[in-house]
């Protein structure tokens, strides 16, 4: 019995593992979408294609839709708009601004964030030390942002900028997964996915129309290669960092204690960085480097510490 517990969970660690590696294709594929489209309309398009999974889970899990709450029609708003359709406008428009390693990185905060938000919307007890993990998953922040350097001129202010959005998305996808927790009683999490997905679109529209076209680049997009590339990229982008890596994931961590994740999660920045150097030619100061080695030994020692408890 406990080989056959053993080998689930090595199995969950590798689905982590590899749906954490396709998150690492993220600014490959969407960080040359921004020479085509806006950052909302690189994230609507995706959308769009991604109902084409939400639409029939919907329909076929009709059932669970009804007898919500307020406080859970309010949670499905906040996963919808804030963790599918802000948080992927503020990453998107990140890698227009910053390195794109960093703004990759800068998304292993996202836990410390989910245990603090589980804390006030879900009354869960926090780890001993929490707010002196908080400090230096800050201080590993700046340093992954900056490095050893003093920011300076417009490109601190645009590294500033990246890393604030990058950190804004994961503040709200680490809300996300909290309002999920609240959802999952009464929902699948193929419903969930579903919903997160479909019920994003209606803001996302407003956003591309409040927005415009300005800085879009028409004429590359609109002929015949520039249209097959963005739409090829765009579905991509829809697939493998998004629903399959999200399926793969979640189905790998409902197996999996949290520190087990942390370590598998590990795939994704060293994917994420390997890609951006290959094809974004993007390098990693020592400094930089130095400041995510700090931000993911805070996340591990929670999680560890979470899972003892």
């Amino acid at each position: 019995m406990t080989g056959v517990n053993l080998v689930t969970g090595w199995n969950g660690v590798w689905l982590i593992a590899l749906g954490a590696a396709l998150w690492g294709t993220d600014s490959v594929l969407r960080q040359p979408l921004l020479s085509y489209l806006s950052a909302t309309q690189i994230v609507l398009l995706e959308h769009l294609l991604l109902a084409v999974y939400a639409i029939p889970v919907l329909w076929i899990n009709r059932k669970q839709l009804r007898g919500l709450s307020l406080k859970e029609w309010g949670a499905i708003l906040f996963i919808s708009w804030g963790g599918s359709a802000l948080a992927t406008v503020l990453f998107t428009a990140a890698f227009g601004l910053g390195n794109a390693s960093v703004v990759l990185l800068l998304q292993k905060l996202q836990p410390v964030f989910v245990f603090l938000l589980a804390r006030v919307v879900l009354g869960e007890r926090l780890t001993r030390g929490f707010g002196w993990y908080v400090l230096i998953a800050l201080a590993g922040t700046y340093l992954l942002t900056f490095g050893f350097a003093m920011p300076y001129g417009n490109q601190g202010a645009n590294e500033m900028l990246a890393s604030v959005f990058a950190i804004g998305a994961a503040v709200l996808w680490g809300g996300s997964t909290v309002m999920g927790r609240l959802l999952l009683n009464k929902m699948s999490f193929e419903t969930v996915t579903g919903a997160r997905f479909l019920f994003a679109l209606p803001l996302l529209a407003l956003l591309v129309a409040l927005n415009g076209t300005e800085g879009v680049n028409h004429i590359s997009m609109w002929s015949n290669f520039g249209t097959l590339l963005v739409f090829g990229m765009i579905l991509l982008q829809a697939l493998l960092p998004g629903l399959i890596s999200l399926l793969l994931y979640y189905r790998g961590l409902s197996k999996t204690p949290a520190s087990y994740a942390t370590l598998a999660e590990l795939a994704f920045p060293a994917a994420g960085l390997t890609l951006n150097w290959l094809f974004l030619k993007q390098g990693f100061t020592l400094g930089q480097f130095i400041g995510f080695a700090v931000v993911w030994v805070v996340v591990f020692q929670i999680a560890r510490l979470q899972d003892r408890r």
